[in-house]
């Protein structure tokens, strides 16, 4: 008997007295999706046994988990829908990954020195020599190559196979419950700042002054500022004022999964009532998902369906994170969940980019190793869904300030579009008149700078840097900050670009040049972009005065 068409958007209206906990449901084992496809339509696939909704945490405090009944194999089909109306993509894909190896890393000494060789071989092997300079029982020479880091435990490596099962499969941190419900759990308990490093002046050796005293000065400030973050946070009422100013110049990798949701407004400032929130809002999140898959694939908006299961194997191609099927499983319910609650804009291409920075930050806050290698199956139930109800609520959050930006005809980015080509042409003349020579529109690129916040232009890495500053701007930082950002992305490439025909410059702009950025140039742009804001935002009049 043929499936009943899909209702007409909107949907489905939710209110809180509907959320009511459901039965179990039996379920499958999770599909594995083919992301490595490009094709409009994702190949033939069957999801009957793909969706699992994970039990209710510990923070629902129910008896029986809830799930939601799996929905039929899904049917193929040619034809794509999206509100976006222009599409450009990478030239070629990105980077499979965007944090650093660890492969040529050696265990570091006890002083809290980690010695990177320029070479590789096969002495990188758990047990391997040390270098001839480095005392085991004591400090690392400065007279070899050392960079300080976060003093994070090191990936152990086997000769010839590379990193070790733990690189394979992840490493969850041992109080990965605890601090799922209280993100504020490990470092308000143990707020002491990591080691200092130490130098090695026995055997007349002594580090150059000027090397030596630029990494000591790093390794201050870095555990200055954290310090500050934690006197910051653990307050009883945080001041929010004094955590943006922090966050601005951005904020350390273990503190983001408690930092964030607080300059989101997701959890509240009195840290009395973050634990209640977490538990309501997680399980508000689990409630939405039963419902809106209450009724299989038959219940589900199609039109929506069909864009987000085309969208989710392209999410971050080539990263091991995004092509595991339980991550997939998540990005889908995330997705569809926020859809059907914003009828006036649906799901639009390139929101699925938007929820990768906040599922690695909070992902990050229950591993020991690089988020974007991890196999989140291996998650505790209950931690992976709360991982997946705080990228939900932090996501909606931030789409609230830019929702313009997906609604019909997508005013909000066209007004950025063209708010940026005349900003442009004040603070570089040359490169505008150019580019309007050419016959280039700023539409051609840059709407997609807009629509994806330059998540296909720069790493993930980057972007979580990027949004660091964003999210201690304020609420608009994302609409309005993220113009300044923009512009001074275009002018970094001005003379690069003035030499390029029509032809040229496009394919420049769909696969720049930014593989190798780090923080550093990510603060350059930061501190470029907030003196365009200070010196143009106020003078809105002499935009049109060209």
């Amino acid at each position: 008997m043929a499936a009943k068409p899909p209702p007409a958007r909107p949907h489905i209206g939710l209110h809180s007295s509907s959320f009511n906990a459901r039965s179990n449901a039996d379920w499958g084992e999770d599909d594995v999706w083919d992301s490595g496809s490009d094709s409009e339509s994702p190949r033939q696939s069957t999801i009957s046994n793909s969706w699992r909704l994970p039990p209710s945490p510990s923070y629902r405090r129910q008896s029986s988990p809830i799930t939601a009944p799996k929905p039929v194999p899904r049917a193929s089909s040619n034809s794509s829908s999206s509100n976006v109306s222009f599409s450009y993509t990478h030239l070629s894909a990105p980077s499979p990954g965007s944090y650093p190896s660890n492969t040529d890393t050696a265990q570091p000494p006890r002083g809290g020195w980690t010695m990177v060789r320029k070479s590789s071989t096969s002495q990188d092997a758990l047990g391997a020599k040390l270098p001839k300079d480095i005392d085991p029982n004591g400090d690392a020479d400065v007279d070899s190559d050392m960079v300080v880091g976060d003093f994070e435990p090191e990936v152990e490596q086997t000769a010839g196979t590379g990193a070790k099962a733990k690189l394979d499969q992840g490493s969850i941190k041992s109080d990965a419950i605890e601090l799922m419900n209280d993100p504020f759990y490990r470092f308000l308990r143990s707020p002491q700042p990591p080691p200092q490093p130490r130098f090695n002046h026995r055997m007349g050796h002594s580090p150059r002054s000027s090397d030596a005293e630029k990494l000591l000065r790093e390794s201050s400030i870095r555990t200055n500022r954290r310090i500050k973050f934690i006197d910051c946070l653990s307050k009883d009422d945080v001041n929010i004022s004094e955590l943006r100013k922090l966050a601005w110049a951005g904020t350390p990798n273990d503190l983001r999964a408690a930092v964030w949701p607080i300059l989101l407004g997701y959890l509240p400032l009195p840290s009395n009532l973050r634990a209640s929130t977490l538990a309501r809002k997680r399980g508000e999140y689990s409630s939405l998902v039963e419902l809106a898959f209450a009724r299989d694939r038959q219940g589900l908006d199609q039109q929506i369906w069909h864009q987000i299961e085309i969208d989710v194997p392209r999410t971050r191609p080539g990263v091991r994170l995004w092509m595991q099927a339980s991550t997939q499983r998540s990005l889908e319910r995330i997705l569809y969940v926020w859809a059907i609650r914003h009828p006036a804009s649906g799901y639009v291409q390139g929101i699925n980019d938007l929820v990768t920075p906040f599922f690695q930050v909070f992902l990050s806050a229950y591993i020991d190793s690089d988020p974007e290698e991890f196999d989140t199956s291996l998650l505790p139930t209950a931690v992976l869904s709360a991982v997946e109800a705080d990228s939900f609520w932090c996501l909606s959050r931030l789409l609230d300030g830019i929702q313009d930006n997906y609604i019909s005809a997508q005013p909000g980015i066209q007004r950025s579009v063209k708010r940026m080509a005349e900003l442009v042409a004040r603070i570089d003349a040359p490169l505008y008149a150019h580019l309007e020579s050419q016959n280039v529109e700023f539409m051609q690129f840059a709407f997609r700078w807009m629509n994806c916040l330059l998540m296909r232009e720069i790493s993930v890495k980057n972007t979580i840097r990027m949004w660091d500053t964003y999210l201690a701007e304020g609420a608009d930082a994302f609409s309005q900050f993220h113009l300044y950002v923009c512009s001074a992305f275009l002018v970094k490439w001005s003379e690069k670009l003035r030499q390029m025909d029509f032809q040229g410059i496009i394919m420049f702009l769909q696969s720049l040049p930014t593989q190798d950025w780090g923080d550093h140039e990510i603060e350059m742009l930061l501190s470029e972009a907030f003196v365009l804001n200070s010196i143009w935002h106020n003078a809105q009049s002499h935009f049109n005065a060209k």
